[in-house]
């Protein structure tokens, strides 16, 4: 592992000094000439039919210049989750629906000459709604006397995954758990609110700038909506001020995009915080019910999940997710029987979207906590009752008997056993005063791409400058987790140069080759390889060219900008003599474009313990120490996966202990600032840990895997199964509270 010079290393975010000084320009920070500024009415109420709206008013506002609404726009069906071109998901949404369907729904946008006259014209706006009955719950949405919030009925889809025999393993356990556990929808506060810039001109070209993580698809949302070709419609992603899986799906920028074409000016259009809180996405809700059978030392032999997400008000990802998360759990242990059954419901709330983790935070909180439970009701040591089912190094996917890759989750859970001294916090136990200490851990388990689900392909382009440096040219989003300073890390390692001799064009419709976008934590596993395999394509060329100036045949090394000869170290020429060697003797460019598809996506793993203490009065829970240690197949820049891990605890604590939309009667959401939404401050959070186990993924770019989403995954039951142990009290929901009196 040490012969690499730049794997390994430390390297901040190629723009962190633009991003301390200031000088990186998001798109809020943005103005376009003669651009005009967008503001929508959403709407107060959870179901109703829109009868009239009375745009009258808002149309003698000064500066006013267009006003749309569901009978002036298009009302073409699609669904914002689209990937690629012929992706066949449920359409369910229009840009402004006759119907609305959720507090915050879109009902009317205007485009002024300021903020100020916009803000003014749609408290003008005069809309009669005839409402309908409002669902909240799941489990009430899919009774059969329930109201359909759309004609095809609250049921989404079924979805099945099954291995084994279910029904006769349940016969032949010992003892048999059966838990129901519920999560809400959370919000995924990115610092960037959701902003977009669209400039529709006179030539009938659509520009987009956006901080999406799926510029492509959005290309072909906003052709499809706007009904103009493609080559008509560019997307530009500039800056991303955080995302989280909250700018995966299309959002505002088909409303920017109308009004844009509605004034042939550029609109800007900027959601403040409570606007993206009740408008945009949240974290699927769900209920899961999960049964298990387990032999009297702790084997587990069958396991039946059940599983019901809270889709909201349109179907959005609810497959895509659903699929995903049903792939996890059948790689995490050796259950040879497992049965699962995945529904997403329509309800009257905020549609649900990608959020870090994509469905795995949801159904590891339950059959984690359950494993904690049960680890209590056998009196068997929860770390020793995870190594007794969980995956081997040689472990298989038991529905398709395919291997894993090199899954090292019981590495995780013997090295975090160490550093977090769980048999010595075991035994001293106690209470003090009116606090009382528990212990808990958890495993958790995400993918690397998306292998057999979507096209998971990306294509960079990367040339060689005159002077020896080097300009990528990349499709990818980069969301302020240093995807593309990996990128940099790779190319700079096959061509024997640092990383900052590496200049990125990223993401624009118009000039980078494609990509299917930024999820799944694709960043290393496929882009990472995508970027090495490129830049040893590169390689190849200055390779060959070197040889003819060098006028030898022997075997040569890239080192510090110069190619050089191994038996003759003397023997060498710069990457700046090639590049003006091959414009000028041969008249071309060193320039290579490659394509990269992702081979079967492997598993990341990581195993998490938490001390808390437990307040027997007030029920407050403090988390006082936390260890994290994850499966990555090797360190790619040490500091960059340290900051993803911390910032996941920081997540999941929040899912854990404070975070969740909470609704009144009629669906409108109660907190939906900072003030009341309470995500865990820099104060809240406890003393951290992080330890990487590398032990090389074969098939990952100098062994590497992702750890992005699976930061966040074991956190939550990490927190419950603590709480449940040092109150011996099983947590069924999130954010756990604690009745008085236990």
């Amino acid at each position: 592992m040490s012969k690499e010079k730049i794997i390994g290393n430390c390297y901040p975010v190629k723009d962190a000094n633009l991003k301390v000084t200031g000088q990186l320009k998001y798109v809020g920070d943005m103005k376009l000439p003669n651009m005009l500024y967008g503001k929508m009415l959403l709407s107060p109420v959870a179901h109703a039919n829109i009868k009239s709206i009375d745009i009258s008013e808002a149309l003698k506002v000064p500066g006013v210049r267009a006003i749309a609404t569901c009978f002036n726009t298009p009302q073409t069906k699609y669904n914002s989750a689209l990937r690629f071109y012929e992706h066949d998901i449920p359409n369910t949404e229009v840009v402004f629906p006759q119907t609305v369907r959720f507090v915050g729904d879109r009902v009317a946008a205007v485009a002024a000459e300021t903020e100020k006259a916009a803000k003014e014209a749609i408290k003008l706006i005069k809309v009669e709604y005839e409402e309908l009955p409002v669902i909240l719950d799941v489990e009430e949405a899919i009774k059969e006397e329930a109201i359909h919030i759309h004609s095809c009925g609250n049921k989404v889809i079924e979805m099945r995954a099954d291995a084994g025999d279910v029904d006769k393993a349940f016969k032949e356990c010992d003892r048999i758990f059966e838990d129901r556990y519920e999560v809400p929808p959370i919000h995924h506060g990115a610092i960037e609110t959701h902003v977009a810039i669209a400039q529709y001109d006179y030539t009938d070209k659509l520009t987009l700038w956006a901080p999406t993580q799926n510029t492509f698809a959005f290309r072909i949302l906003l052709s499809q909506i706007m009904n103009i070709p493609l080559h008509k419609v560019r997307v530009i992603r500039p800056t991303i001020g955080g995302a989280f899986g909250g700018k995966l799906e299309m959002t505002i920028e088909p409303v920017a995009a109308i009004l844009s074409k509605m004034t042939r000016r550029p609109v800007k259009l900027v959601l403040d915080r409570t606007e993206t809180i009740i408008s945009t996405r949240a974290r699927h809700g769900a209920v899961v019910y999960i049964k298990t059978g387990v032999e009297e030392d702790g084997t587990i032999l069958a396991q039946d999940i059940k599983m019901y997400t809270n889709t909201g008000a349109y179907a959005s990802s609810a497959l895509n997710v659903m699929g995903a998360l049903s792939h996890k759990i059948y790689k995490v242990y050796k259950i040879p029987n497992m049965r699962f059954r995945g529904i997403p419901v329509y309800t009257n709330t905020i549609t649900a979207g990608a959020m870090r983790g994509y469905g795995s935070p949801q159904v590891f909180m339950a059959q984690q906590t359950q494993l904690g439970k049960i680890s209590r009701e056998l009196n068997i040591d929860l770390v020793e009752l995870q190594k007794r089912n969980a995956v081997e190094p040689s472990g298989v996917d038991q529905r398709f008997n395919s291997p894993l890759g090199n899954p090292r989750v019981l590495d995780c859970i013997e090295k975090g056993r160490e550093l977090f001294k769980w048999d010595e916090k075991k035994k001293a136990i106690g209470a003090e005063d009116n606090w009382v200490k528990g212990i808990g851990m958890a495993i958790g388990a995400h993918g690397n791409g998306v292998f057999g689900a979507h096209r998971d392909v990306i294509t960079l382009i990367l040339k060689l400058n005159e002077d020896g440096t080097l300009t990528l040219i990349t499709g990818t989003h980069d969301m302020g987790n240093g995807t593309v300073t990996m990128q940099t890390q790779m190319i700079a390692e096959v061509l024997g140069i640092t990383p900052d001799k590496v200049e990125t064009f990223e993401t624009d419709t118009d000039a980078c080759a494609w990509n299917l976008g930024d999820y799944a934590s694709r960043g290393v596993f496929v882009e990472g390889a995508a970027a090495k395999k490129t830049a040893e394509k590169l390689k190849q060329l200055i390779i060959s060219d070197a040889m003819e100036l060098l006028e030898v045949e022997e075997e040569l090394e890239l080192i510090d900008g110069f190619v050089v000869s191994k038996s003759n170290p003397e023997k060498k020429v710069s990457l700046s003599d090639i590049a003006v060697n091959s414009q000028r003797v041969k008249n071309k460019e060193l320039t290579v474009i490659e394509d990269y598809a992702s081979p079967a996506g492997l598993t990341s793993y990581g195993a998490h313990f938490a001390e808390v203490l437990v307040n027997k009065e007030t029920r407050e829970i403090k988390v006082i120490d936390f260890v994290a240690v994850h499966d990555v197949g090797r360190v790619i820049n040490p500091m960059s996966l340290e900051g993803q891990l911390e910032g996941g605890i920081q997540m999941g604590l929040g899912y854990a202990l404070s975070e969740g939309y909470v609704f009144d009667e009629k669906g409108k959401p109660l907190n939906n600032n900072f003030s009341t939404y309470k995500m865990f401050r820099a104060t809240d959070m406890p003393k951290i840990t992080t330890f990487f186990i590398e032990e090389l993924e074969e098939k990952g770019p100098y062994g590497a895997k992702s750890i992005g989403e699976c930061a966040v995954v074991p956190v939550a039951p990490a927190i419950c199964n603590a709480v449940a142990d040092a109150l011996n009290i099983d947590i069924n929901q999130l954010p756990i509270k604690i009745k008085r009196g236990v």
